[in-house]
């Protein structure tokens, strides 16, 4: 019984040794998952775009907005960098249309008198996770070191929003990339390691065809995947869709998300002929993608040289989106850059899925 279990560890390991690509991604994604995981949730916040104005009508500023701007530029804890990137409105307006329009993340109303008692306004974007009450104590403190006995109203411009239905949004995206890593990539190695793709080429059938057809089929059980969760965080998060049009364009972003991220999986898993390859590699982009999108922290918390990531990254545009419409119930006024960027990421996955898997089978 001894030499039998000997003889099968021998070949178990060195078949594992075999395959140097897997032997290196089991030590270089734990590594990476140190790297991205521990800079992309819990960093400092600062830089926070803060848009300041003084209450309408007026015609010279206040001491209390002069010293007040000054005293929010300088702020900032211990020896990191300032908290605030103060941006200064003409009139209340034109910071609100900031506020809903993301440009900033809250801003501060400085009465037009110096009269003690009035308040101090503070309006923040409440769909967030952390920043608000980040605001709320900078503003707080910088009105207690100025003086003049103002009291600080806050008004968090979309309610009171819990980190279930933050994170909740996030789930959706990730159920669509999980369904189409398991289903889709997956599928396909196991089809060529059967052989029936050697079929589909026997067949009249154009190779771009077969990889259209696998698009679209693993497009429709990704986005599947995300209309249940949607559906679920509606009956568990508590999240409100407030219109048709709001809940047909969450529809348009699942839709526009699932056919991007099944054609990048499609494109990728064309590179590989085994599956063990393929789930060690889809695996980290997973890990690279998810972490980076905002799911978990806000984007701006991370440092710089990982944030540019999210610039090419589907998934924060579809997270964006998602929050824009779910949480703060805007329209397609606001998530228009979102899906144009899905649409050119959608486009560009799905040719270098029909090029890549043209190449594979040639």
């Amino acid at each position: 019984m001894l030499r039998g279990a000997v003889a099968i560890f021998r070949r178990d390991f060195k078949k594992f040794l075999s395959t140097p690509f897997v032997l290196f991604m089991t030590l270089f994604f734990p590594l990476m998952y140190l790297i991205v995981f521990g800079n992309a949730i819990g960093g400092s916040i600062t830089g926070i775009p803060l848009g300041v104005v003084q209450e309408d009508p007026y015609v010279n500023t206040t001491q209390i907005f002069d010293s007040g701007v000054a005293a929010l530029q300088d702020f900032h804890q211990s020896d990191k960098p300032a908290q605030f990137r103060v941006i200064l409105f003409t009139s209340e307006e034109s910071a609100r249309r900031a506020l809903t329009g993301g440009e900033i993340m809250g801003y501060v109303v400085f009465p037009s008198d110096v009269s003690p008692g009035r308040d101090v306004r503070l309006y923040v974007d409440s769909s967030e996770y952390t920043i608000p009450a980040l605001i709320q104590s900078g503003v707080a403190a910088v009105l207690a070191r100025t003086g003049g006995g103002h009291r600080l109203y806050v008004d968090n411009i979309y309610g009171t929003i819990d980190y279930l239905p933050f994170f909740g949004v996030g789930v959706i995206v990730m159920a669509i990339f999980m369904t189409t890593m398991m289903g889709g990539g997956i599928a396909l190695i196991r089809d060529r390691e059967m052989g029936i793709i050697e079929g589909y080429l026997v067949t009249p059938v154009k190779r771009s065809s077969i990889i259209l057809g696998m698009i679209g089929s693993g497009t429709l059980r990704a986005f599947l995947a995300g209309f249940i969760i949607f559906i679920v965080d509606i009956l568990v998060a508590g999240v409100v869709i407030r219109t048709t049009g709001n809940f047909l364009l969450v529809l348009l972003v699942l839709f526009m998300t699932s056919i991007g991220v099944t054609s990048i999986v499609i494109a990728l898993s064309s590179r590989f002929t085994t599956q063990q390859e393929y789930a060690s590699s889809v695996a980290f982009l997973n890990l690279l993608l998810f972490m980076t999108s905002g799911a978990f922290y806000p984007i701006i918390g991370m440092p710089y040289w990982l944030r540019w990531i999210t610039v090419i990254n589907p998934e924060a545009y579809a997270i964006h989106a998602l929050r824009s419409i779910i949480l703060r119930g805007q329209g397609i006024g606001v998530i228009g850059g979102d899906l144009i960027a899905l649409a050119v990421f959608s486009a560009g996955a799905i040719i270098l899925g029909i090029v890549t898997y043209r190449r594979s089978l040639e």
